[in-house]
């Protein structure tokens, strides 16, 4: 579904990425791990157009979309979870979900276009599946961090996506909260068959969750594998996983 290839980018003499070689199949739950600063973020960035590549290749279902702008990915039916919440606080839970879903079916936000009815269920169903339903109506920026965080994956799947980029999806979340929402990524890929891909520093969310590993260190790939090859490989555990796990 997702194949990267000699991926390089740079910022003045720091290499962010560095001849990153990275691919996804339809269905598989993965995660990117390493330290602060080894190059996750930037990683994301580069697959979701919000910067641009130096040199590689980034090809989705064999479709060169290397450099395309972040609205043009979008409409393949990619979409990302930012870190840092990406959502409108002076809006309510259920707006800003409604807003994600007229944005991606390019509908005008008119109170007397027939689109806001024709959305009105489907943003409901967003908010049972990331179980927001209780504070549909509550100003977004008056939310939990755990409920922001669901409030940023409900905004990303009102976008329809295949793929789904997590940057981070637990950050800030109690310990209650960051399995239950895990919980429902994993039935996301599952039940849903989302193709997703996450950044994550809690080792018990990755070794618990995720299936496949890549671990990054200063832009470049170290290690790779399913979660027990990646624990036992000697060059992770030095550099990462001997601090984390």
């Amino acid at each position: 579904m997702l194949k990267v290839e000699h991926l390089n980018k740079a910022f003045g003499g720091l290499k962010a990425c560095h001849e990153v070689n990275y691919d996804m199949r339809a269905g598989d739950l993965s995660a990117i791990i390493g330290p602060n600063g080894a190059g996750k973020s930037t990683f994301f960035n580069l697959l979701t157009g919000y910067h641009r590549v130096d040199s590689g290749q980034v090809l989705y279902k064999n479709r060169d979309i290397t450099n395309w702008p972040p609205h043009r990915i979008a409409r393949l039916g990619i979409a990302r979870a930012f870190q840092v919440s990406n959502i409108y606080p002076a809006l309510t839970t259920y707006e800003n979900v409604r807003q994600a879903i007229l944005t991606q079916q390019k509908r005008a936000l008119n109170f007397f276009t027939p689109a806001k009815w024709l959305v009105k269920e489907e943003t409901l169903e967003l908010l049972e599946i990331t179980g927001l339903s209780e504070h549909a109506h509550v100003i977004s920026g008056n939310l939990s961090q755990g409920d922001k965080k669901r409030l940023e994956l409900a905004i990303a799947l009102g976008c329809k996506p295949e793929l789904l980029f997590l940057d981070e999806p637990t950050a800030g979340m109690s310990g209650e909260e960051t399995h239950e929402t895990m919980d429902l990524v994993e039935r996301l890929n599952q039940e849903m068959g989302l193709t997703i891909l996450f950044t994550e520093h809690d080792m018990s969310v990755v070794f618990g969750y995720a299936r496949r590993l890549t671990v990054l260190h200063q832009g470049a790939i170290i290690a790779q594998g399913t979660p027990e090859e990646v624990r036992e490989n000697e060059t992770a555990q030095k550099i990462y996983l001997g601090e984390e796990a």
